[in-house]
């Protein structure tokens, strides 16, 4: 468990590299409440998602803090334009969409560290800082340990180059979009077809035989086993899907019963 203190929860790169299985959701709902019963819920990571969902900066700052005091480490799903700030804001790991090749993903894992390991601009006044109470070379230090980079590959080009983007220095995990990937097949949106479940296969082994965190949307138990057989470790359910779901098994059960009001 990092110190408590700083605003930066540092624990993601040792379980990305842990290799126990970690459960966490997309969540792209404006909301510290959704992030805080995630938390109570007990998954291990959140996604606040930056690319698909509705909340701008200042919600997804309230979004960090309401992660730092439940207990669950967030992740921001957030365009290469937006990853200073977020970094700033104090996110434990930028996951960016459409990583194409080993030379993007190199570009946005030196995006995320500091001076040596990356080129990423310092700034003690940030959240990320404390605003200015636990700036310097400390800080430095607990960024460049404690933050986590994660590419997403989406088509079949990054697929094929799955093990050479797994191997850059500073990338922690590979996290497979099957949806995009599925459509960059001529699939539509049927990522459950043959084509993809394989090339979904074939990723997830060459991310693993790489050394790094293999990740992937796992909607169900049985998807979290067939994907876990390919090396998957970073699971993410949807938490729009999760709690539609649930709305519409309770409007059903009240129907069902006859129930009036």
């Amino acid at each position: 468990m990092t110190d408590t203190r700083f605003p930066i929860d540092g624990r993601l790169p040792d379980m990305l590299r842990g290799g126990k299985p970690l459960r966490g959701l997309f969540n792209g709902l404006p909301s510290p409440a959704i992030v805080e019963m995630c938390a109570y819920a007990g998954f291990d990571f959140v996604i606040l998602d930056n690319e698909h969902g509705s909340a701008d900066l200042d919600v997804t700052e309230h979004m960090l803090r309401a992660a730092r005091a439940s207990g669950i480490v967030p992740v921001v799903r957030c365009f290469e334009h937006d990853l200073p700030r977020i970094l700033d804001m104090g996110a434990s790991a930028v996951q960016v969409p459409m990583v194409q090749s080993a030379e993007h993903a190199r570009r946005l894992a030196d995006m995320t560290r500091y001076p040596p390991l990356g080129g990423r601009g310092s700034a003690f006044s940030t959240r990320a800082a404390g605003y200015g109470a636990f700036g310097g070379a400390a800080h430095t230090q607990r960024s460049n340990d404690g933050i986590a980079f994660i590419a997403m590959i989406e088509t079949p080009e990054a697929i094929a180059a799955a093990d050479a983007i797994a191997a850059v220095d500073g990338v922690d995990a590979v996290f497979i979009g099957p949806n995009d990937l599925a459509h960059a097949m001529g699939h539509g949106s049927d990522w459950n077809a043959q084509p993809v479940q394989h090339a979904i296969e074939r990723g997830l082994k060459a991310i693993a035989d790489a050394g790094k965190c293999p990740g992937i949307i796992a909607l169900t138990p049985a998807d979290e086993e067939k994907y876990g057989a390919w090396g998957a470790r970073y699971f993410a359910n949807v938490s729009t899907s999760i709690i539609t779901r649930a709305l519409a098994q309770a409007a059903s059960a009240g129907r069902d019963a006859g129930v009036r009001y």
